[in-house]
């Protein structure tokens, strides 16, 4: 795929300004001459139309939602609530349409959409603030947590829509400018406004289809919250604030398609997911040997050892002691612990890891003992977080001498064993440690003493 290049010209911005109003305009213009505010109340229509809609909405939910646990970013969790709160509640409102759920739509169907876009301009907002550091961690960790009453407070919802439960139990609850429905209205409106002006900010900075892509949708969603408050049932302007809803997600689907599937959400990323400092270990393993046994094996052969290996050091890695894995090159493996600031005890977690690691291809090993033996390097210290590459190739990685010298270790480590620098040793004090002396690692100065590492506390 080529490069895309986008030039940003005052022109092009006020052309981006002008369509986005375009709706406000014919709203306006519904409203001085109400004979073209025409009605037409088509039952399968609406639900398809808010269906789809909510389809979206759950779909980019689901993807923001992963990228942001991916990357410990709590401006994409929160785009991913937002998300989700909008596919929950717009699935509601498609059920209130008469004949599918309940022949008569109640307080709870009728007010889910409104309410449900309401709360995403809460998440819309909390998006747009910038986190760092321990902030940020603690942003992620609230953000799960606000997930999961999320989706409670949808189920609840449904359950009282559906036995007419108080205070949703109402029969009828016409969709026009009430209390109720301006009193979610014009706070929404005025948080996406904030939460769109602090993007266009972003924006200015560093620009991007991607951030252009949600402060429309956030401009969209407003809109249709206004349209909401003097939509009269069934007439053109209660269809448009409908149609709104629809645009501002297919705009953000189109945005996250054009992007490079790699890092799809990168340009949300906030600063310190994409050039932060992280205190973290990194651990190195490869194969001893490995060459060796590739020049006299079928590469057919060569793929089934390094799948069998990977199947079973991979998951104690990963799944047990919370690894990422960086990036897997040939038979070599290279892992991150607290790259998203979010394990204080990466050290701990590395030398687990490693020993762990060990112990699941000691198995393999002992049914193929011709095949090579995994040898493993640990270092701890500060090292950037980074994104690297553009279209055609990114990847978000860790750099610094604390990655290199981790290479550097692993290649000093024993087959079978795990190697640790000084750095990693100084934060297990109880570790069982036998040193290797002292090892010339290229690139650096001076020796540095590396420690074969034994057991952990308690072990």
């Amino acid at each position: 795929m080529s490069e895309r290049r986008f030039v940003y010209t005052p022109a092009m911005i006020a052309l981006t300004a002008l369509v986005l109003l375009i709706p406000l305009a014919g709203l306006l213009l519904l409203l001085q001459r109400p004979q073209l505010d025409v009605h037409w109340q088509h039952h399968p229509s609406h639900f398809w139309l808010v269906l789809v809609t909510a389809v979206l909405s759950a779909v980019l939910a689901y993807v923001t939602g992963a990228a942001a646990l991916r990357r410990g970013d709590p401006r994409v969790l929160f785009v991913s609530l937002a998300f989700l709160s909008a596919a929950g509640f717009l699935g509601l409102h498609a059920l209130a349409t008469p004949k599918v759920l309940l022949e008569t739509p109640n307080a709870g169907f009728t007010l889910a959409t409104p309410f449900g876009v309401a709360l995403a301009s809460v998440f819309a907002v909390l998006s747009s603030l910038n986190f760092s550091g321990g902030r940020a961690v603690s942003a992620v960790r609230w953000g799960r947590w606000l997930r999961a009453a999320l989706l409670v407070l949808m189920a609840l919802w449904a359950l009282a829509s559906v036995l007419r439960l108080p205070p949703l139990h109402d029969t009828v609850v016409p969709e026009v400018a009430d209390g109720i429905l301006t009193g979610l209205a014009i706070p929404a409106i005025v948080l996406y406004a904030v939460a769109a002006g602090r993007y266009l900010r972003t924006w200015w900075e560093r620009p991007s289809l991607m951030l252009l892509s949600m402060i429309a949708a956030f401009v969209l969603l407003a809109e249709a919250m206004v349209a909401l408050v003097f939509a009269r049932n069934w007439a053109l302007s209660w269809w448009e604030w409908h149609v709104l809803m629809l645009a501002a997600f297919v705009l953000v689907v189109a945005g996250v398609r054009i992007q490079w599937y790699e890092e799809r959400f990168a340009d949300l990323y906030l600063e310190d997911t994409v050039s932060g400092r992280r205190e973290l270990s990194v651990l190195f393993a490869d194969l001893q040997g490995f060459t060796t046994f590739s020049e006299h094996h079928d590469p057919a052969e060569v793929t089934a050892m390094l799948n069998t290996y990977f199947q079973v050091v991979v998951p104690p890695v990963v799944r047990r002691h919370g690894g990422d894995v960086d990036r897997i090159i040939g038979d070599a493996l290279m892992v991150t612990f607290n790259k998203r600031g979010d394990q204080p005890d990466h050290a701990a977690r590395a030398a687990a890891a490693g020993l762990a690691l060990q112990d699941a291809a000691a198995a393999v090993q002992a049914a193929h003992p011709q095949w090579p033996r995994f040898r493993v390097g640990i270092n701890s210290g500060v090292a950037s977080v980074s994104l690297l590459g553009t279209e055609g190739g990114r990847t978000h990685t860790v750099i610094g001498d604390t990655v290199n010298v981790a290479s550097r270790i692993e290649g000093k480590a024993p087959g079978g064993g795990v190697a640790i620098g000084p750095a990693t040793k100084a934060l297990l004090p109880a570790a069982v440690t036998e040193s290797l002396g002292l090892v010339e690692l290229k690139g650096k100065a001076e020796p540095l003493e590396v420690y074969r590492l034994v057991s952990l506390a308690g072990e």
